[in-house]
This record gives structure tokens, C-alpha cells and sequence, in this order.
């Protein structure tokens, strides 16, 4: 299954300043299994060290201090010999800082062997960051991923090209079933791999569940039982948050009497280990939009559309006949894009209730609003209102409607969401 992160891994191996690279992401996202591809691929040999629980690993960079006895050590680990620039050394599972620490002094000076380290444990990042590294993320399938697994990069083709031109893209309807395929299906690899086998719905629910069971183990990492049982309510309840006309995040909705406070640290675990994504209100945009932010207002969206169409035990046939839920899982897929992307997530809300549900901020500084229009809504004013209040010369709706522009406006048809990359 081809990812473009292999593309990354590609370029970093010929890089001149290549340092061991901390790759992280969550579980089930097909990390290792496109990293050992990779190496298989591009290497002579891989030598792969799973450290979960491997006191050996740590004994050996614990102990040793320098790179030519850690690879001497490290071969007889692995049962062969380390070849500079020819074998790829694949450690899995890192949530030990001593073996950060230890992989660390290969950064510090120049040699020639290759190194990727693979975490899911987002949280520990800041602990594990230093110059000494370099860093890639990396997520599920967008539907360009999607498409090339399933065949269909033609599709691909025709769609960037029409977001290119802002002219209509001639397979349009095409372009919507498979994308309503995919937000079913969602971007988890064995979830994809599974449709394109022509599996049943069942086995891919199942897939899902087996997901979503990872990242409620992945909450027992937490210091205390009472904000483990928190995280959890809060995940829980992720979907019924979304399902409200107001999606704002309700603490009320999980037990009377809920308060921040309470689940400050459940729900910030949640987000910073990717599991769960906080967009927060803005009612002003004054760059930085990190100061404009309402800390106590924000909704809450999922990592995988997939995981999501299962908690809300939905069917291929209540998803489209019913508009309001294409439309969470259509916002939910712009969320994660916009994350991908590497930025924080923002909506604008007015006193009067107008609401842009996504306002990005260039690294560039542009202000890029976006909108999501439903068709069977009135005709959607808040991006407009939003343009002539801030000056901001331009805007995108994402809509089920093909690729146009109108008075600065660019629509983009929702399938179409993973070209966003290009202009954010």
C-alpha cells in the first residue's frame, strides 16, 4: 500500500545532514509495516529491535558510550551485522528515554548509519525532542492514499488538476461515491485493505473496534484511575458532541455537574496524544490565532472518520439519506487534514451565532477561512460576513457541489479536501 510519507523517508535517507529519525503517529496507522517495506526496499539488510520491554536495549545504551560499541552491541542483538549506509536499524515501540538518549549520540556527529525510531506515545514527544533528531508524523490514509490503494489514480490526476484550474473536474460523481466509500471505510490500512478484499462491513466495524480498543489501552498510560475513567467518558461521548447543532463541547453531557476542570487533564491527554482533536472558538482573528483562542470553548473531532461512522453505529444507508451526518464526517475529515497539515484547529464564532467552522493561519501568515456548506441549509453567509469583517481577501467552501470560483470564493468539492495541503 503505497504512503507518501515514503517519499519523506526516501529524501531523508539522501540527505547530506541525515540524523536518526523519531517517527511518530498513532497506533494502527501502518508505521512500522511502511517502515520495515522501506527498508526492505531501499537497504541491503534491516535489523529491527522491538523495545518494548527489552531491558537488553536499554542495558546497551545505558552503558555504552560510544556509536562503535552501541553497533557492535546492537549486531549481536539483532543476530547480524550492521552495515554502514546499507543496513536500516528500525527500532520499535520507543517510550524509554535512555534509549532516546542512547540513539541520540548518533546525531551529534557524523556517520554513516541509518536509524528510524517508531513511537505512538505523542505525549513523551516534548521529552524526546532535541536537535540531535529529525522528525516525521504520520497519520491514516487521506483519500488520495485511498484512491491509489484501491486503483484509481487516474481519479487522482483529473482532481488535482481541477483544483489547479478551478474548472469542473468531469468525473465528479464518481469522485463522491468513492469519497463516501472512504469516510465509511476510514484511513486505517487494514480497514482499506479489507474493503478493497470486498470483506463485509462487519469485518471492517471490527477493524475499527480493534482500533478504538487500542487507544483505550493507551489511556491506562495516565497517572490517576479517575481521569482514565474520564478520557474514556470523554471519547465516549465524542460522537454525540459532534451530533448537537451546537457541537461545542459540553461537559454536562457526561455526567451532571461536569467541569473543566475535572476533565482538563483526561482531555488534554486525549489531544495531545492525537487521539482527539480540540478546535477551539476564536471571535476575533489577530495573529497569532493562538492568542485570539477561548480556552474553555472548543469542539472536540476524531482521528479516523471510519472510527467515528462506527461509535455512531451508522449504516451505509442512514449515512446517505441522512445530510446531517455526511456533514460531521465531512467536517471531520477537514479536521484532520488541517492537522496533517501540522496546524492548530480553529472556528469563528460571532456574537450573533455566525460561524466559519475552520480558520487556518499560513505559516506565511495568511488568514485561509473555510467553510463546510450544506445543501439543504439556506445559503451559507458566515464566510461572507467573515471576509468584509477581517478583510480577508479570500475563502473556501467546501461543498458536495463541483470546482468553481465566485467573488474571491474558491469551492472545492468535499472529495477533493487532501489537495487543501497545496494551499494551507
Amino acid at each position: 500500500m503505497e504512503r507518501k510519507i515514503y517519499q519523506d523517508l526516501q529524501k531523508w535517507k539522501k540527505d547530506m545532514n541525515r540524523k536518526p529519525l523519531l517517527l511518530y503517529g498513532n497506533k494502527q496507522v501502518g508505521k512500522t509495516y511502511t517502515v520495515i517495506e522501506f527498508g526492505e526496499k531501499e537497504y541491503k539488510t534491516v535489523a529491527y529491535i522491538n523495545s518494548d520491554n527489552n531491558t537488553a536495549l536499554q542495558g546497551i545504551m545505558q552503558k555504552e558510550r560510544t556509536i562503535d560499541k552501541i553497533i557492535a552491541r546492537l549486531s549481536l542483538l539483532v543476530g547480524e551485522t550492521i552495515l554502514k549506509n546499507d543496513t536500516l536499524i528500525i527500532v520499535d515501540n520507543i517510550i524509554d528515554e535512555e534509549i532516546i538518549k542512547g540513539f541520540k549520540k548518533f546525531g551529534k556527529e557524523n556517520n554513516e548509519y541509518h536509524i528510524i525510531l517508531i513511537t505512538s506515545n505523542r505525549e513523551k514527544l516534548p521529552q524526546f525532542k532535541g536537535e540531535e533528531l529529525q522528525y516525521r508524523s504520520m497519520f491514516a490514509l487521506d483519500f488520495e492514499e485511498y484512491l491509489r490503494a484501491v486503483g484509481n489514480t487516474e481519479l487522482i490526476e483529473f482532481i488535482r488538476n481541477s483544483y489547479k484550474s478551478n474548472k469542473p473536474m468531469p468525473f465528479h460523481n464518481i469522485a463522491l461515491d468513492h469519497y463516501e466509500t472512504y469516510l465509511m471505510t476510514g484511513g486505517l490500512p487494514e480497514a482499506v485493505q479489507a474493503s478493497i478484499q470486498k470483506q463485509s462491513d462487519l469485518k471492517i466495524k471490527m477493524i475499527q473496534e480493534k482500533a478504538l480498543d487500542c487507544y483505550k489501552k493507551a489511556l491506562l498510560n495516565i497517572d490517576t484511575l479517575i481521569d482514565i475513567q474520564r478520557a474514556e467518558e470523554a471519547l465516549n461521548i465524542l460522537p454525540y458532541q459532534l451530533l448537537k447543532s451546537n457541537r461545542k463541547f459540553q461537559y454536562g453531557l457526561m455526567r451532571t455537574g461536569g467541569r473543566s476542570k475535572d476533565y482538563e487533564k483526561a482531555l488534554s491527554f486525549l489531544s495531545s496524544n492525537g487521539i482527539a482533536y480540540k478546535c477551539h472558538k476564536i471571535s476575533e482573528v489577530k495573529p497569532p490565532l493562538s492568542h485570539c483562542k477561548d480556552p474553555e470553548s472548543f469542539k472536540l473531532y476524531l482521528n479516523d472518520t471510519g472510527i467515528l461512522f462506527m461509535m455512531m453505529h451508522l449504516s451505509k444507508i442512514k449515512l446517505l439519506t441522512d445530510e446531517s451526518l455526511k456533514y460531521i464526517l465531512y467536517e471531520n475529515n477537514i479536521a484532520n487534514t488541517i492537522v496533517s497539515c501540522g496546524y492548530n484547529l480553529y472556528y469563528y464564532q460571532s456574537e450573533g451565532k455566525a460561524e466559519v467552522p475552520f480558520v487556518v493561519q499560513t505559516r506565511a501568515g495568511k488568514i485561509i477561512p473555510i467553510e463546510v456548506v450544506n445543501k439543504n441549509i439556506s445559503k451559507a453567509k458566515s464566510l461572507s460576513l467573515f471576509m468584509s469583517k477581517f478583510n480577508i481577501p479570500e475563502g473556501i467552501r467546501i461543498t458536495e457541489e463541483n470546482f468553481s470560483v465566485k467573488k474571491s470564493v474558491r469551492y472545492i468539492p468535499v472529495y477533493a479536501t487532501f489537495c487543501l495541503k497545496e494551499s494551507l
